[in-house]
């Protein structure tokens, strides 16, 4: 019997995949669609169609021989709903090296457009204002990175030519890197009161969840400069809005909670607030890299050798 390799990008349009022919294994395309490109139960490697968080679980309860999930994004909380539905031994895989570059590159960008206040002059030139004066500037500041993996460390690679007085790390375990310490979240408390900036790139999990609350927003100092590359729902959204409204902090989001926002949403019009519409990973570095990983990926598993980014194993 036929193992299916389901993949989200067409295997024609993916340079370096294996010839299957010989062997038990056959590509099918899906990339999310009402209708399903084989019988889901001969599905043997799953490509989770991107930024379709509604339909990534769809087909995981009839995959009942599947032995690899395989995201094309960072974080697997879309995923995660349904690794129950899944049989012993699935190895999830996330897309590490795909996005890191694009991400940090929208995390410093946000960081730079709101302490120089870009927005305010888009707006200054709609109504022809000349909008002169002294604005915030990144050098001398101290910016606490929370979530420190591939993605954090790409941030900071970015910041190092700004001239910070200082960027402080924190993950979930504490650590030493070439770069320096690593804090635990639990350390988070006491960093948030020296921190001119605060950038969020950890991971969605039970622990962040609801992570930025009213006390984490109480403890960053008066101006300091909050931004989300993480996922919405790390932050909680009513506490930050009642600390924007008093222009205390201010925000600069890609992501939200809820998302995508609804019109007529407060968030829209918070003072201080900078949106974009979860655009970190969605850039022209995404597709060749993506298609990297799929073919690197699908040859490691045609040929029994270990996968990648294995980020855990079902029981």
């Amino acid at each position: 019997m036929t193992s299916d390799i389901w993949l989200s990008i067409a295997a024609d349009e993916i340079d370096g995949l294996p010839a299957l022919s010989g062997t038990d294994f056959a590509y099918r395309f899906w990339d999310g669609g009402p209708d399903f490109p084989a019988d889901p139960a001969d599905c043997a490697f799953y490509t989770v169609p991107y930024f379709k968080p509604d339909i990534a679980v769809v087909p995981l309860p009839g995959m009942r021989s599947l032995r690899v999930v395989q995201t094309l994004s960072a974080g697997i909380d879309h995923v995660e709903p349904g690794l129950g539905m899944l049989p012993s031994g699935v190895r999830l895989c996330n897309a590490k090296g795909v996005h890191e570059a694009s991400t940090a590159e929208l995390a410093l960008a946000l960081t730079l457009a709101s302490l120089r206040d870009i927005p305010g002059f888009v707006r200054g030139q709609e109504a022809q204002e000349w909008r002169a004066g002294f604005y915030p500037a990144l050098a001398d500041k101290t910016v606490l990175v929370i979530g420190y993996g591939s993605i954090g460390a790409a941030i900071e690679d970015r910041l190092v030519p700004f001239e910070c007085a200082r960027v402080v790390r924190a993950a979930r375990s504490a650590r030493t890197t070439a770069r320096g310490e690593v804090h635990a979240i639990a350390d988070v408390p006491a960093l948030l009161p020296d921190a001119d900036v605060v950038i969020l790139s950890t991971p969605l999990t039970a622990g962040t969840k609801g992570l930025v609350n009213a006390e984490f927003l109480a403890r960053m100092k008066d101006g300091a400069l909050l931004v989300n590359v993480a996922r919405g729902a790390v932050v909680d959204t009513e506490a930050l809005l009642a600390e924007v409204a008093t222009g205390r902090l201010t925000a600069a989001l890609d992501v939200t909670d809820p998302e995508p926002l609804p019109s007529g949403h407060p968030l829209w019009h918070a003072p201080g607030v900078l949106i974009s519409p979860h655009v970190g990973g969605s850039t022209s570095a995404f597709l060749p890299r993506a298609k990297r990983l799929l073919a690197g990926q699908v040859r490691r598993f045609v040929a029994g050798e270990p996968l990648e980014n294995v980020v855990l194993t079902t029981e």
